[in-house]
């Protein structure tokens, strides 16, 4: 198996070196993908291309969103004969050490997404939000997929490459990692889930570009298009394969 990673950035300037290259002693390459920053990011990933070989950076021209990043650069990576791609994101949360612990839940016989899980009960800084984020997620990715998953909004994540490259994704932003969870295991790839680290700034360090409105009501919405998909595709797909004895 090939692995790579790939970081989306916006307007992350002064911790995006420090996390590439952390990143680069796990995987074979890693890719940055800046998703149309206007701070002084583009300078930052001109001088840090030029240091590292193992770095590649794909620009997005206008701000596209997370999920246009990720997928981006999962092309990018699949074209580039990659198996699985680690996704992390470029503040500094994760931590390039758990690259190894995630790695490890990948199956050498079928395709393996697997998902990063936080401990949020007892995690310094951790916004109040994210819990109650989680726990809405959480019901209802059980309601879509029939799985439980302690943390469905954990971006820490193994992709099969192969297998989301073939799935168009329809959503751009925080809720595209929504959809290729629930996707990937309406395609009955496997996902595991490991233990991670992170790591939240204090408030008057922190970077985000999460809009608390804006993201949420956009997340309600693919909930309600992935509830509908449930009802009318995968659990009659679910219903028919128990009938059959498949």
């Amino acid at each position: 198996m090939r692995y790579c990673a790939v970081i989306p950035i916006y307007n992350n300037s002064k911790t995006i070196s420090e996390v590439a290259k952390s990143v680069t002693q796990f995987v074979d390459r890693v890719y940055v993908v800046d998703d149309g920053s206007d701070d002084e990011t583009k300078s930052v990933l001109s001088e840090l291309s030029s240091q590292e070989d193992g770095i590649k950076i794909l620009t997005l021209s206008v701000n596209s969103g997370k999920g246009k990043a990720l997928t981006a650069g999962f092309a990018e990576a699949y074209a580039d004969g990659y198996d699985y791609a680690v996704a992390l994101d470029a503040d500094g949360q994760h931590f390039a050490d758990d690259i190894p612990v995630l790695i490890a839940k990948v199956s050498d016989e079928k395709s393996t997404l697997v998902c990063g899980v936080r401990n949020i009960t007892t995690q310094e800084n951790m916004p109040s939000k994210n819990t109650f984020a989680n726990k809405f997620s959480n019901f209802w990715f059980k309601v879509e997929t029939g799985r439980e998953l302690p943390d469905t909004q954990c971006g820490f994540r193994v992709y099969p490459l192969k297998e989301i490259v073939k799935r168009h994704i329809f959503s751009s932003r925080y809720e595209a990692e929504l959809e290729m969870l629930v996707r990937l295991c309406w395609a009955d790839v496997d996902i595991q889930t490991a233990p991670i680290k992170v790591y939240y700034a204090p408030v008057g360090e922190r970077v985000t570009h999460f809009r608390p409105f804006a993201d949420f009501s956009r997340i309600s919405v693919m909930n309600t298009v992935l509830c509908t998909g449930a009802l009318f595709y995968y659990w009659p797909k679910k219903l028919f394969r128990y009938v059959c004895g498949k």
